[in-house]
């Protein structure tokens, strides 16, 4: 298969398993608490733009069935307000809960808010490390010609987005996993001084299915 024909092929792949997954997580009465339980390290969870805790939940199953306790951010829902109102949200609920030593899985849009939460003074001394899939840290080129103002905050021009990639100081405690082509962030999900993580599947969604990510997400729980 060519390079396009597969890059074709991946792109149909990726939209696919989202809209299953979107169609699950409108279907689903699985309640959250279910997960709440478990001796190792918390974790919480945040998905990305459009979508709701559910989209992750083989990686919540994953993650249970090893020993964590799983935390969903209700308040979020389907996470498109914009990130500082959905950091605060994350920081309400740290500090409501009196979780600590706790661990952050995200993906794409969670993976900046889950970023802004480590950054916060208060909130952040909370969080031990964050595992992001197909986060778009350095934005995304494309992001700029959507229709949606929630869409084009992603954008590689978007001052927040600029401002946040500039803050360093909690890279070295970021894992970032991303696709070896994604269709949304075609500049890839590198974060600089973090761990990167690089598995050869193709897709932005997909990828939260792919066995070498979903070890990449185990092992960085530990």
């Amino acid at each position: 298969m060519t390079g396009v024909l597969q890059k074709a092929w991946w792109w149909a792949l990726d939209y696919g398993y989202a809209v299953g997954w979107q169609m699950r997580a409108v279907v689903s009465r699985v309640d959250a608490s279910t997960y709440a339980s478990g001796s190792l390290r918390p974790v919480v969870v945040i998905p990305g733009i459009y979508e709701n805790w559910q989209f992750m939940r083989p990686l919540v199953e994953e993650l249970h069935a090893a020993g964590h306790p799983v935390h969903v951010v209700a308040m979020l829902e389907r996470n498109d307000r914009p990130l500082a109102e959905a950091a605060l949200a994350v920081c309400v609920y740290l500090e409501g809960t009196g979780l600590e030593h706790v661990v952050i899985v995200a993906h794409s849009k969670g993976g900046l808010i889950g970023k802004t939460v480590m950054l916060d003074p208060v909130a952040g001394r909370r969080i031990d490390s964050m595992i992001a899939v197909s986060s778009p840290f350095s934005g995304s080129r494309y992001a700029r010609f959507l229709p949606m103002r929630a869409l084009r905050a992603f954008s590689v021009r978007d001052a927040g987005l600029l401002r946040l990639s500039a803050e360093r100081d909690v890279n070295a405690r970021i894992t970032s996993v991303y696709a070896s082509f994604d269709p949304h962030i075609p500049g890839g999900s590198q974060l600089p001084g973090a761990t990167n993580i690089r598995v050869a599947t193709g897709g932005h969604f997909r990828v939260l299915a792919d066995p070498d990510a979903r070890r990449a997400v185990l092992d960085g729980a530990r």
